[in-house]
């Protein structure tokens, strides 16, 4: 999870990215319709730029949810959710490491990337994301399907697989934890709320302009938020995150968004241990040595709550869980994801089934 400054609202439809790489030319447009239970219908409009490659668009009541897909959508799915102020170009490296039998899709949460932003007075919670995955899901018209999640995307899936169990085929977690313990927070989750509410008024009461800067500027403003990330990867995180203007760039991300402590459920531990036992999915949890423990970087010394959330995962789920350590720091999917794509491609090819559903 990155620590991005709050001040930076991009207006207008992105037309370009911050590094001046062309944008992709659109040849072909396709629209189907799904629905959810309550029937409300669905638009998916694809549009695609190479045969591995397609980029989506998914109709929601506040505007639309972007994505990008690789693979036949008639093989088995998979759905890839980014970390904390990324986008979907975070596995932009791994995917093509993976199993080709696939289909993946990485999509951008409502107010990062390419996606648009909640509408006024809608604010940005844990649940909401986790709403945003039903949302997609019904609109592909999958039933069952794994989930690939790096950091927050890790947590949304995590909670996505306890809400609707009989969904999820296969969790990958990479550098995350199903749900976050309120070990080292306990003592700020009134205050989390608080300001949380305090930073959306204070937001939506602002009329300043989008701030634009030179893309070199941004780039060096991004590395300095988010240590563990590279050069190159940070290019590619802004090429999705950014929008060209005549003077310079801008983020595209919501700046009603800003930590993601104000945003989590954090939960005790009596209440972790009931939802992991409603967990039907075998889950990986792929943890960087040099990765991050905590939600706030200064708790990072305290490994007792990956600790508790891992041994509690193994006594529940037994052998379908399953914990991988490997070299890297947090984007360590990103910066050398070759450390990671055979773990997960073995465990996305393992026959082994996860229970029936209900």
């Amino acid at each position: 999870m990155g620590r991005y400054s709050p001040h930076v609202v991009p207006k207008g439809t992105p037309i370009s990215h911050a590094l001046k790489i062309p944008l992709r030319k659109k040849n072909c447009k396709v629209t189907e319709e799904s629905s959810l239970p309550e029937r409300q219908r669905w638009k998916l409009e694809v549009t695609s730029s190479e045969r591995l490659i397609s980029e989506l668009k998914l109709a929601v009541p506040w505007g639309h949810i972007a994505a990008k897909a690789w693979g036949s959508h008639q093989a088995a799915p998979v759905l890839c959710l980014h970390g904390w102020l990324d986008n979907a170009n975070s596995f932009d490296r791994l995917i093509p490491l993976l199993p080709k039998d696939f289909h993946y899709v990485a999509m951008d949460f409502g107010g990062h990337g390419l996606s648009s932003h909640y509408s006024q007075g809608f604010p940005y919670y844990h649940q909401n994301f986790v709403s945003e995955v039903r949302r997609v899901a019904a609109a592909l018209k999958w039933n069952r399907f794994s989930l690939l999640g790096h950091s927050f995307g890790g947590t949304v899936g995590g909670m996505f697989s306890c809400i609707f169990p009989e969904m999820v085929d296969k969790l990958i977690l990479l550098e995350a934890i199903p749900v976050v313990l309120d070990t080292n927070e306990m003592d700020n989750l009134l205050t989390y709320k608080r300001r949380a509410i305090e930073h959306v008024l204070q937001v939506e009461a602002s009329r300043k302009p989008a701030q634009v800067v030179s893309p070199e500027e941004m780039l060096q403003w991004f590395l300095k938020n988010n240590s563990h990330v590279g050069e190159a990867c940070g290019k590619h995180l802004l090429q999705r995150g950014t929008t060209q203007v005549a003077t310079g760039v801008s983020l595209n991300r919501d700046r009603r968004i800003i930590l993601p402590e104000y945003c989590l459920d954090i939960v005790s531990r009596e209440l972790l241990v009931q939802y992991i036992k409603n967990l039907q999915a075998r889950i990986l949890l792929v943890k960087a040595t040099e990765g991050y423990y905590a939600v706030r970087r200064e708790n990072d010394a305290n490994r007792e709550s990956i600790m508790f959330v891992t041994s509690s995962l193994k006594s529940v789920l037994k052998e379908r869980f399953q914990y991988v350590e490997v070299p890297g720091n947090h984007y360590v999917h990103m910066n050398q994801p070759q450390l990671v794509a055979d773990v997960i491609s073995s465990f996305l090819q393992s026959k082994e089934k996860s229970p029936a559903p209900l």
